[in-house]
């Protein structure tokens, strides 16, 4: 009995506590350490032109965009190799595409022999850099501290990342997870900065620089051309998420996304639900030999998560507080906007039918289990009367005492006389009555109304 309801308890206490964080929680932990990063590559052009003689000019830079995310509140942030490449490591085709540009404004439309020729006079200064854009609108200037490039070819690598340095302190941060515990099916949340969001005309500028989140699942481990494992999750995901942080259910990232499937037949057209990952286990690979420090602890982290806690705990007063200071250390984040704002205006608290209940179960069951035991111990020496024939028939030489123990009256009263029994009123039973004159290693039972 007792067993069952300390179980019961076990049960009913759970309910009582803090709840695991949410989803939505989890990802408005998450989404403040992630940024949108900006490959540019600008360029000076000199063109001598067929009429207007040599002109300079600054063609459109070319410029792709990623994903990445803070793994340390210093500054050090985690992205693809791929997505600063182009500023990293400048090919060719874009020195060239550049040149074109460059050429044809100063020069206007061209005959292609004459085009031809402003192209072989002209000269280009390539002037790469790399940043990173927060949801607050803030940019920050990023240098490469360590690169690992992708394969050559049509596939990725495993190994397909870059660390960059920002001069940041107390920045939002995400916690690395351990991607060797990742199963089949797992729960998977992929935040990022895709193309189609950034580009969409019914969007404006603020909205663009917030992270986007896509949910799936886990759906297979595999191996790229590399032989690097890589993660198969069956999250949409699109060109710009490429670098984003993949954050399992207890808001820890297993994994970098890397790469997307392509329709064969369409190049620019991509499968969704075939989208692979790096693993977390790569990423801390990766990061050997760095100064990043991955148990680093973030202010902004501290006052971000506490007032998250404290909002979808009920306690708004106490995250507006939290939410505030966030805010006093890294300005004007939108998701900090938000939560600031309906801090203030909390939605309607409904009625906490669930937590009465159990905690009216629980003081239920805490008195049933007082009664029991209560009952228990009062009833710990009481012998039933089959117990005490079988007592006598298993010691005949020497039976157990039988004590009847009723007051006088009762006694004398009752018709109910037991055999061979004693009768012992109570007062001779109390400290310092007359001695009871027995033999004590006897059993004794003692019979009472």
């Amino acid at each position: 009995m007792r067993r069952w309801i300390a179980g019961v308890l076990f049960l009913a206490l759970p309910s009582l506590a803090h709840a695991a964080p949410s989803v939505q929680e989890i990802l408005l932990r998450a989404k403040p350490a992630v940024a949108l990063v900006v490959s540019e590559v600008a360029a000076e052009v000199t063109a001598t032109c067929p009429t207007g003689g040599k002109q300079q000019v600054s063609p459109a830079p070319f410029r792709e965009t990623g994903t990445g995310w803070f793994v340390n509140p210093n500054g050090w942030l985690v992205t693809n190799g791929h997505v600063v490449s182009p500023a990293y490591q400048p090919k060719p085709e874009i020195s060239r595409e550049l040149l074109e540009r460059g050429v044809r404004q100063a020069c206007g439309d061209l005959s292609e022999q004459a085009f031809t020729t402003a192209m072989g006079r002209a000269k280009i200064k390539l002037d790469p850099s790399i940043s990173v854009l927060l949801s607050n609108g803030m940019r920050l200037d990023a240098t490469v501290s360590k690169y690992s490039p992708p394969v050559a070819g049509e596939g990725m690598s495993g190994r397909d990342l870059a660390l960059l340095k920002l001069e940041a302190a107390d920045m939002p941060s995400l916690m690395l997870g351990d991607s060797s515990n990742a199963k089949i099916g797992d729960k998977i949340h992929i935040l990022g900065f895709p193309g189609v969001v950034l580009s969409h005309e019914l969007l404006n500028a603020s909205a663009k620089v917030e992270a986007s989140v896509t949910n799936g699942g886990i759906s297979g481990f595999k191996q790229d051309l590399a032989n690097q494992p890589v993660i198969q999750v069956d999250a949409p995901a699109a060109w710009g998420n490429s670098g984003g942080p993949v954050v399992a259910s207890d808001g820890k990232v297993v994994g970098v996304l890397t790469f997307v499937t392509l329709d064969t037949g369409n190049q620019s057209a991509i499968v969704q639900g075939f989208n692979f990952v790096s693993p977390s286990a790569a990423v801390r690979e990766f990061l050997k030999g760095t100064d990043v420090k991955l148990d680093e602890v973030s202010r902004f982290n501290g006052e971000w998560h506490a007032g998250l806690a404290d909002f979808f705990s009920g306690s708004y007063g106490r995250a507006e507080k939290h939410f505030e200071e966030a805010n006093r250390l890294l300005p004007e984040l939108t998701d900090v906007r938000r939560m600031i704002g309906e801090a203030k205006n909390p939605p309607p608290r409904p009625f906490p039918w669930m937590p009465l209940a159990a905690g009216a179960l629980v003081l239920v069951l805490a008195a049933a289990a007082a009664f029991l035991v209560r009952r228990a111990r009062r009833n710990r020496y009481r012998i039933r009367p089959a117990q005490v024939m079988r007592l006598i028939e298993a010691s005949p030489d020497n039976p157990p005492l039988i004590l009847d123990v009723r007051d006088g009256p009762t006694y004398t009263k009752s018709p109910v006389k037991i055999q061979d029994a004693r009768h012992l009123p109570p007062e001779d039973l109390k400290p310092g009555a007359r001695a009871l004159g027995f033999d004590v290693n006897r059993t004794v039972v003692a019979y009472c109304s």
